[in-house]
């Protein structure tokens, strides 16, 4: 147990320094530019309150938030945002995914509001924009639904599946809302 713990310690510490900001100050006169994401130097990255532009490719640990451009692999934490994400999103409060999103979001507040989602989202409150997957909580909603809600309100624009829960509502179907269960059938669901 004392080797486990060692060697974690060790991870945590050089994560640490390596996500110490080293960029110069820029001056007046100096146009900033933003550059291109780059990938994080250790598979393990820290964000205490980050807003780097990095691609962490293995573990990310916020605490109490982070930001970056993407993550693949697993991120933990309170309050987690990213441009791209793959993988498993563990946050407590907040899963933000801005643009594409591929695997889990499991928190309070699930969101890939302007995004694609492939996969599941569980929480008290899910949303997405074109959801292909599995949303489970108490209120879940998509613009495009292709797969399965459960939940207590569950809406969506158009679906291709079916939606289990006390309100149901398929805004663009012929039957727009049906408690207990509402099925979609639309084909023209965009596909992701």
């Amino acid at each position: 147990m004392k080797k486990i713990l060692m060697a974690l310690s060790v991870v945590l510490a050089c994560a640490a320094v390596s996500a110490q900001d080293t960029a110069p100050a820029s001056t007046a006169n100096q146009v900033v530019t933003k550059a291109p994401a780059t990938k994080a130097s250790w598979p393990v990255w820290l964000a205490f309150n980050s807003v780097k532009d990095i691609d962490v490719v293995g573990f990310r640990f916020t605490l109490p938030y982070g930001k970056c451009e993407g993550v693949t692999g697993f991120d933990l934490g309170v309050y987690g945002i990213c441009r791209y994400f793959e993988g498993i999103q563990l946050n407590i409060l907040r899963n933000e995914v801005k643009d594409i999103m591929a695997g889990g979001q499991l928190g309070i507040y699930n969101s890939a509001g302007r995004a694609d989602c492939i996969g599941a989202q569980l929480g008290l409150f899910n949303e997405a924009r074109a959801m292909r997957g599995v949303q489970v909580g108490i209120i879940n909603l998509a613009d495009h639904m292709y797969g399965v809600q459960v939940g207590l309100i569950n809406r969506a624009e158009t679906a291709y599946g079916f939606q289990v829960g006390g309100v149901n509502v398929i805004r663009e179907s012929d039957l727009a809302f049906c408690p207990i269960i509402n099925i979609g059938f639309d084909k023209l669901t965009p596909a992701l």
